[in-house]
């Protein structure tokens, strides 16, 4: 298949830019994570932070938990409550880092209190104009929140389920205060995880999450993946990759809905108009031919994807190694638009959950 020509809804560019080459990249491996998250289980994880043992630290992703349930092991990290590893029958199924790197283009992260962008950093809402920082300056915009870098505290931490809390306080940009919880729990049939946000301030307040997987399955390259996308429509963007519309997926190169292989198709891609299961979940399917089949879903509460075929890698790491599939509650750039934004009142909460199964 040839190289797909909606360029409107792809860039050229690296969505790592923001991060250059930082840090460094060092894809797990069996002896990788797996002998750090061995460490903290060697007296079986506390069921609580005040009475178990201290889990070991990364260098660049803070505190390790492992949790594990059948076929299933996993890594999460207390920085940006990130999803580090997940293993399926000992093989790892994300493209990551070691925990002693930052990695490249927010992988694992939770994304909170907005996805993906805001252009110039600036926003208006309830008749107040806000500027937060701009980390993506070749792009002019304000990329994937506040909470990248910081460490989410354990409130639970079982040998197949993690929590972990962080308190957002207001500040310049964002005067609203989040009580933020992330649970990670781990079963025979695949990963669940649960956000909730809390608003605690007094003013009602703008509200967004995402989560940033990557997925690879075993092949050097993602050319011959299969994808379904659960998705009707995307939106076009202009060089910056801020939306200038949407446009149905019928007799595109963006349309997924039935499984084909990607070929050297490019996404950079935000999809909306989600189809869904008879359960309310919306189901993407990853899977290599005689290989394993990822499934990604979401509940109702997630009704974007942002699709990232991985094409601007940082020096160093070949590309297209792995895709991302990022589970959003709204649009890009949706503090200015208010495409999806969540508006959450005094006291009143944000629940979403999302999840990972394997075959």
């Amino acid at each position: 298949m040839s190289r797909s020509t909606e360029r409107s809804a792809g860039s050229a560019l690296s969505r790592r830019a923001a991060l250059g080459a930082a840090g460094g990249l060092g894809l797990l491996g069996v002896t990788g994570i797996a002998g750090t998250s061995q460490a903290s289980t060697a007296d079986g994880p506390g069921t609580h932070p005040a009475t178990g043992p201290r889990p070991p630290v990364g260098e660049a992703t803070g505190r390790l938990y492992e949790i594990r349930a059948g076929r299933h092991a996993v890594v999460v990290a207390g920085v940006a409550a990130t999803l580090l590893s997940w293993k399926v029958d000992g093989e790892e199924r994300l493209l990551t880092h070691e925990p002693h790197s930052v990695g490249d283009s927010y992988q694992g992260k939770t994304i909170v209190p907005w996805p993906n962008r805001i252009d110039r950093g600036h926003y208006t809402f309830d008749g107040a104009e806000y500027q937060v920082p701009v980390n993506e300056p070749e792009r002019n915009t304000a990329l994937h929140g506040l909470v990248n870098w910081v460490e989410w505290e354990p409130v639970e931490h079982s040998r197949d389920r993690v929590v972990l809390d962080y308190q957002l306080h207001p500040q310049y940009g964002y005067p609203f205060r989040l009580g933020l919880r992330m649970e990670y729990a781990v079963s025979a049939r695949g990963i669940r995880a649960r956000l909730t946000a809390t608003n605690l301030g007094r003013a009602r307040a703008p509200f967004g999450a995402a989560f940033h997987p990557y997925f690879q399955l075993g092949s050097e390259t993602i050319d011959d993946m299969r994808v379904r996308l659960p998705a009707d429509a995307y939106y076009t963007v202009d060089d910056r990759l801020l939306p200038t519309g949407i446009a149905e997926v019928d007799g595109t190169g963006m349309d997924f809905r039935v499984p084909r292989e990607l070929g050297t198709t490019e996404l950079d891609t935000a999809y909306t108009r989600l189809l869904r299961e008879a359960d309310g979940t919306a189901v993407t399917r990853l899977s290599r031919r005689g290989g394993p089949t990822i499934e990604l879903w979401v509940d109702e509460n997630y009704r974007y994807l942002q699709v990232y075929t991985d094409d601007g890698p940082p020096p160093g790491r070949a590309g297209r190694a792995g895709i991302t599939v990022e589970p959003m509650t709204c649009a890009p750039d949706a503090f200015n638009s208010g495409d999806g934004l969540v508006l959450l009142d005094p006291g009143a909460e944000f629940h979403g959950s999302w999840g990972l199964r394997s075959a």
